[in-house]
């Protein structure tokens, strides 16, 4: 059984390829779960056994629990732990989908994300910007380098979506990503929610904010003037494929 794995981040870096043909090692099988694979490919690779260990499988581009099923047929990847339209003539037709989260190679437009999800039903709107800071524990960044899984990443912005628009009825939410190089003071993502009160608006914005770094498979190596590293986010540990273990998002 050979099964097709897409890499990313530090865990591409440390097996040397984004992309791997990986032959499991009980021919007979027609199928494994995910925690099973991990186990192979550990053997397989034990000079990145801590990485594949702390890394979740997403197959067709969702989380995967350690009993889930993957076939030869299966999208398969293994995600690092995680970082961080235009039209206004008629402002009760919100922006398709596609347009309301972006992952993109060229610079980010504040403007142009907040004006996605103004409407003249609401009345606040927050933008959160981010940018590459300078300085980070006594070391100077030279600049930013980010890399996603793109598809993945796109439904899982969208999941984002769905889930503020159910926990606070109305809110719009639109998000654009930088990836690639994204030098000082630059901005590499903004996330813009709009709601008919300021409370739900900044309770969404927030949420909006914590649920990127946790679930969408983005990463950012960060270029010192001495060194780098692969960052993943900073909520410690978790598991995305198991319901209930992102609590500390309100």
């Amino acid at each position: 059984m050979k099964i097709k794995i897409a890499l990313f981040a530090g865990l591409a870096d440390r097996i040397g390829t984004s992309s791997l043909d990986f032959a499991f090692p009980h021919p007979e099988h027609q199928q494994v779960t995910a925690a099973q694979l991990k186990e192979a490919l550990t053997a397989a690779y034990p000079a990145a056994s801590t990485l594949i260990d702390a890394s979740f499988v997403a197959v067709n581009q969702e989380y995967a629990a350690g009993n889930a099923v993957i076939t030869e047929r299966d999208e398969v990847a293994l995600i690092p732990p995680v970082s961080g339209g235009e039209n206004a003539a008629d402002d009760n037709a919100p922006p398709r989908e596609s347009e309301l989260y972006v992952i993109t190679e060229e610079p980010v437009s504040v403007e142009e994300v907040t004006r996605k999800v103004i409407t003249s039903a609401h009345g606040a709107t927050l933008t959160f910007t981010g940018t590459t800071r300078e300085w980070t524990e006594g070391r100077r960044t030279v600049h930013l380098e980010y890399e996603a899984y793109v598809p993945m990443a796109l439904a899982k912005l969208q999941q984002i979506g769905a889930e503020l628009g159910e926990k606070w009825p109305g809110a719009r939410c639109a998000i654009s990503h930088r990836i690639g190089r994204v030098g000082l003071s630059e901005i590499s993502v903004v996330i813009a929610v709009s709601a008919p009160h300021r409370d739900s608006c900044y309770e969404a914005s927030r949420y909006a904010i914590e649920r990127l770094k946790q679930i969408v498979p983005i990463w950012k190596k960060e270029i010192w003037e001495d060194g780098s590293e692969w960052k993943g986010h900073g909520l410690g540990p978790w598991d995305p494929s198991v319901p209930g273990t992102y609590s500390s998002v309100r």
